[in-house]
């Protein structure tokens, strides 16, 4: 209900008080970033959880006590991927520059789903620096999502949009025949879940061996898979070309499987979610991403190795007019005006799921503004050269192997004891890898390599260093050493 003066009770009634509290909210995250190193992932306590889940509000709260909350019971208890030495799975670690952006962002609270205002001419620049950095043709198309997920839904929808002539966009995909989707062992479940929700189901993922635990698919086995499909009346959709594996930081081989759906008519889908990234490192890995950019549509994060904060990713589609025919819808009351709020064609939700954008833009914008492409540059090639740098210390260490040189940022080891099995090896790597997370020293993921539990680490930090690196193993070393018989046991049957 408005005030007398037409104000509204959901505004603050004090500015000048809610500025004050701002400012102590402000001044806290600053600290918390400025801090990182010193904030490692911590347990939520029965009390903190209870603090953070309380009865359905009725009735609002004072903001000092809010900011004390945010303060004291939120911020403390963080996923910890800002710490310099998370390795596990692959989170980004989040920037100062890409902070302010989301102030700036958050108080405007675009709609970036269309019309003329300037979040959209923010959002196009960001999209036409992504094509030239992955070297996609003019004419190709682009749009910011929540992230790779979405992105690789968008991708293979206008793919099938492609094969059926927009069939499948007017009647659904009752009269088509199974189609199939051409993916490395090893590929994001991503690629399946975009399977499964554009009706086509898990089992329209096809499987392709690798050529080792850290190698891309065999293309032989590709092409005779695909082959085996045709006779039995199935229709290839699309490959999809992992550039950094989750378990390996492998990559397929993209210029050869771009020559080879260059052949065959077959859609060349790149999950580029953090590797596509190191097209801008240093040689070797620059060349893991050669041919990226002949791909007809390329799946990316920002909020991964770019270090922008979560979340934001993003697709690139070369056809644009293809992209534009699978997803453009304007009802009456999205009607385009020649002038206005209602122009500034193109609209972004004619290119996606979304309507209803947030301004995800203005972060990667502020960030490729504040350091420049070289300075990323240099951090994913660092964070390359650590990966191997740790892999060198565990191997010269005793205790640990690592079977397979990490191909790019992502080091896989397990502990080096000839003398246990399989299953006891598994356990202790859990044991291990529990042990450093609760610790607060570093934090590690696993995966599975045949039989067998490894840790994983994946180093995508840009406050990494090789410091860190050292603490790390010794950190390792010291668990292994003082891992008791019950701590493995328990582990054993996990």
């Amino acid at each position: 209900m408005a005030d007398e003066t037409g104000g509204s009770k959901l505004d603050p009634a004090d500015w000048d008080a809610f500025r004050l509290e701002a400012r102590r909210l402000l001044d806290a995250a600053i600290d918390r970033m400025a801090r990182a190193r010193m904030l490692p992932w911590k347990e939520v306590g029965p009390e903190a959880r209870q603090r953070l889940m309380p009865p359905l509000p009725q009735g609002g709260q004072p903001l000092t006590g809010i900011v004390n909350t945010l303060i004291e019971d939120v911020m403390p208890y963080a996923t910890g991927n800002t710490h310099p030495r998370f390795f596990g799975w692959v989170h980004g670690t989040g920037l100062a520059s890409a902070f302010l952006a989301e102030m700036a962002a958050s108080a405007m609270n675009s709609n970036c789903g269309g019309r003329d205002h300037g979040a959209v001419y923010v959002e196009r620049a960001v999209m036409d620096w992504c094509r030239q950095i992955f070297g996609m043709a003019e004419g190709s198309s682009g749009v910011l999502t929540t992230g790779t997920s979405q992105a690789t839904l968008i991708a293979l929808v206008t793919a099938r949009h492609r094969l059926t002539g927009g069939t499948a966009r007017r009647e659904g995909i009752r009269t088509l025949p199974p189609m199939r989707v051409y993916a490395a062992a090893g590929a994001h479940q991503c690629v399946t879940k975009a399977l499964e929700a554009m009706g086509h189901g898990a089992a329209a993922l096809r499987t392709i061996a690798t050529e080792g635990p850290a190698a891309g698919m065999n293309l032989e086995r590709l092409s005779a898979t695909i082959e085996e499909d045709k006779r039995n009346g199935d229709l290839p959709l699309a490959v999809v070309a992992t550039a950094g594996s989750v378990d390996a930081g492998a990559f397929d081989r993209i210029e050869e499987l771009a020559d080879f759906c260059a052949r065959t008519g077959l859609w060349l889908h790149v999950d580029g979610a953090f590797g596509a990234w190191i097209c801008l490192a240093d040689q070797p890995w620059r060349g893991l991403a050669a041919g990226i950019g002949r791909a007809d549509s390329i799946a990316f994060d920002f909020h991964k190795w770019v270090g922008v904060q979560y979340d934001c990713g993003g697709v690139l589609l070369r056809d644009g007019a293809n992209h534009h025919e699978t997803f453009a819808s304007r009802p009456g009351y999205l009607a385009a005006q020649q002038h206005g709020l209602g122009g500034g064609d193109p609209w972004f939700c004619d290119y996606g799921l979304e309507l209803s954008r947030g301004f995800r833009a203005l972060k990667v914008w502020t960030v490729l503004q504040s350091h420049g492409l070289d300075a990323i540059a240099a951090s994913i090639t660092q964070n390359c050269r650590q990966a191997a740098y740790l892999a060198d210390r565990l191997r010269n260490g005793g205790h640990f192997r690592v079977p397979f040189a990490p191909p790019s940022n992502v080091c896989v080891f397990g502990i080096d004891r000839s003398d246990m099995s399989e299953e006891q090896r598994s356990a202790c790597n859990r044991a291990i890898c529990e042990r450093l997370q609760l610790e607060g020293t570093s934090v590690f993921s696993t995966t599975r390599i045949g039989g067998e539990v490894f840790l994983r680490a994946a180093i995508v930090n840009h406050r990494t260093t090789f410091d860190d690196i050292d603490l790390t193993v010794a950190a390792l070393d010291r668990a292994l050493e003082t891992l008791s018989p019950d701590h493995l046991n328990s582990h054993a049957d996990q």
